[in-house]
Order: structure tokens, then sequence, then C-alpha cells
């Protein structure tokens, strides 16, 4: 249904001067799509509350609508191309008007950081146009108009594109499982730990939120296998605002796995701008915790003195850092599934025997599962999957 559209967003981006690479396509199909999905779930909003007599109050004003700048209609709902903004007309309203307007979201509504209204505020801030020609930009517009999200058919067949996309991004650059791991292995990884619902959910390096999206599929799907029955309302509100949590420290990253939640069905992902390492592991306490994580943390860096002084176990190694927060911050009887280099099985340093010790110590691991070479593209390395209860 729109898999010609995406194709045809990112033929018009290669034209462009201020798009070099694939991750500059995913970044800017993203806040213009996310722009889109507003609209339509305004849209929906407003069918909901008159059905129910209710008075609707829009999120964005008038003149910021998607129909007032992006894709302006006549009275037969055709392009008015009349009225329709483009070239340096089109950049100067998105650069120096709309994107000021959105940003102001964040500040306006800091205190409900879980709200769509404060996800717009946050998003609009960590991007900037990069599509340099107000022709290509006004092309890309009318090329996403096209697309909807009204229907759970059309969000799912949006999911697939877009995750696509993201695994293309990750194909073209060296650090590939930064933003995607397979969807085999996630699923593999989800259904042995095996989330139901009333679990909380946690990834602390979401990347693109692939864990935590699969996770909302398998728990959706379990549950009508096991009951024979439809959702609630209640399992969806759950669903939806109770379950899924997860942290990213880059920008793009955080934007894409944000948009990744919102096409698989979550309207405003508990997703946090922050760097996890920077929090003090001490300092978690049982109201912080998880039933459930679910990561592909990133190994290899080398973490300042200061984000190790967080960690009881001193090391420059990203991943054994984010083992020791995972460990914390499952709840009692909680289960993980965490992707790891296999030199952790084997090390023999300080640092990789007193993790090894404080994992067999606190948790039952049951299962450890030895991964392909090549599971993640351009990475090089040997990785194996920690399956482990929090005793």
């Amino acid at each position: 249904m729109f898999e010609q559209t995406f194709k045809n967003i990112d033929d018009t981006l290669r034209k462009d001067a201020g798009c070099s690479s694939e991750l500059d396509y995913v970044e800017q199909t993203s806040w213009i799509l996310f722009l889109k999905y507003l609209d339509d779930l305004e849209r929906d909003n407003k069918d909901k509350a008159e059905l129910k007599g209710e008075v609707y109050t829009d999120i964005i004003s008038p003149e910021y609508k998607w129909e007032s700048w992006a894709v302006p209609k006549d009275k037969e709902g055709k392009i008015d191309h009349q009225n329709e903004l483009t070239g340096s007309d089109l950049e100067d309203f998105v650069n120096l008007k709309l994107f000021p307007y959105l940003k102001k979201f964040k500040v306006d509504y800091h205190e409900n950081a879980n709200t769509i209204e404060y996800k717009i505020g946050e998003i609009l801030s960590e991007l900037r146009n990069k599509i340099q020609s107000g022709y290509n930009l006004r092309e890309v517009l009318n090329t996403v108009d096209e697309l909807r999200f009204r229907s759970q058919t059309e969000k799912h067949e949006m999911s697939h594109l877009y995750e696509d996309k993201i695994k293309n991004m990750g194909n073209a650059g060296r650090n590939g499982g930064e933003y995607y791991t397979s969807r085999p292995l996630i699923k593999t990884i989800v259904k042995v730990v095996s989330p139901s619902i009333g679990n909380k959910v946690y990834d602390g390096a979401v990347g693109s939120a692939g864990f935590l999206a699969e996770s909302f599929e398998y728990m959706k799907e379990s549950k009508k296998l096991t009951t024979n029955k439809d959702l609630t309302t209640r399992d969806m509100e759950i669903l939806q605002k109770e379950t899924f949590h997860g942290k990213e420290k880059k920008s793009l990253a955080y934007i894409i796995g944000i948009m990744n939640m919102i096409l698989h069905g979550i309207e405003a992902p508990n997703i946090v701008h922050t760097n996890t390492l920077t929090e003090n592991i001490s300092d978690i306490q049982e109201k912080d915790r998880y039933d459930i994580v679910v990561a592909n943390p990133p190994s290899g860096g080398k973490e300042r003195a200061e984000v190790q002084q967080n960690f009881p176990i001193k090391t420059g190694e990203t991943a054994f850092l984010f083992l020791q927060h995972f460990i914390k911050i499952l709840k009692a009887g909680g289960r993980a599934g965490v992707i790891i280099k296999n030199t952790f099985l084997s090390n023999t340093d300080n640092a990789s025997v007193s993790l090894r010790k404080m994992l067999l110590e606190s948790c039952n691991l049951h299962t450890v599962l030895d991964l392909p070479g090549g599971t993640f593209t351009g990475a090089g390395v040997k990785t194996v999957v920690l399956f482990f209860e929090r005793s």
C-alpha cells in the first residue's frame, strides 16, 4: 500500500544537497512522518470526542496544523496549489516559525513528560530541517500526505516499512547494530522472557525500540492465544501508558525509537532522552525496578572515570556497566534477555571475573544462547544472549 510512497520520499531526498546518507533520509523522513501522524491523531481524537458529545481541544494551533502549512486542500479535498508554500517561503516557514513553535512544547509541558505534547517538543528540539531546497521539501510533503495513520492495518504496514529503513540505515553505517538488531533475534529473546500484560518492560539502551515494539506485539498476541479473548479497554490502557520504558543517549536513535513505537500503536512512548550510565545504581529503589529487561547494549566504549563511579565494578567497557545496571534494576523474580560479547564468558580481567560472580550470585543465569558470526552487520564480533532471572 505505502511501499512506493516511501521509495518516492527517498528518491526526492537523494536529490537534496542537505541529505547525504541513509541516516539523513531516516531522520528527515521521521520528523515529517511525525507531524503527519499528529494530524491524523488529532482527527481521530476529535471524532472520538464528538461521538461522546465532548468538546475536543486541539494540540496544535490552526496555522501550524498540517492542513494549513504542509498540504492545504481546496473544497474538493485536492491540493490547493494556489495557497501552498514552496521554495524559500516554505523553508522560511519551517525553519523560522514551525520548528520554534513546536520546540516550545518541551518547556510548556515539562511537568508532564509522558504526554504527547511533551514528546512533540522533545522530538523537535533534537532535530533540524536539513532539506535545503524548499522545492524538494514541497515534493516530500505532498508524498507524505498520501500516507494514512488512521487504521491499525495502515499503521502495521507503515511500521514494517519504517523498520526496513532502520535496517538499511544500520547496514549503511559502520555501527549497524547501534540502530538495528535483527527482528528474528528480537522475537526469540522476547519469546523466551515471555512478558505478559501487567509486567513493566525496560530497555536502558533502547536504540530504535525494536525490543519494546516486539514486546508490545507479543503481549497482545499471547493474551489472545491464552484466553481466546480480545484485549479489554483496560488492557490497552495498561499497554499504552504503564508497560514500556526506555532510555536512549543519542538524539537520532531516540527519535527513531519514539517514531517506531508510535507506528506500532503506542501513542506517547515512555522513552527518555538520557544517558542511562550517568545514574548511580546504588540510588535504584524498589519503585524503580522492572519485571522484564530486554536489551542489546552498546559495547566497546571507553566510559569516563566519573561515569564508572556510578558502579561497584569499575570498567571502561560500556556493556559491562549496562549489565550491572540491568541486574540492579530487575525486580526479584524478574526476567532478562541481554545481548553481550561472548568474551564476557571467558575474559580473565578483574572486571569480567567480578561481573560474572555478581551475575551468578544475584541471578539464576539459566541459558546462554551462542549467536552465529555476522549476526550484527559490520560489527565483526561474536555475541551471546544471557537469559537470567533475578533471585
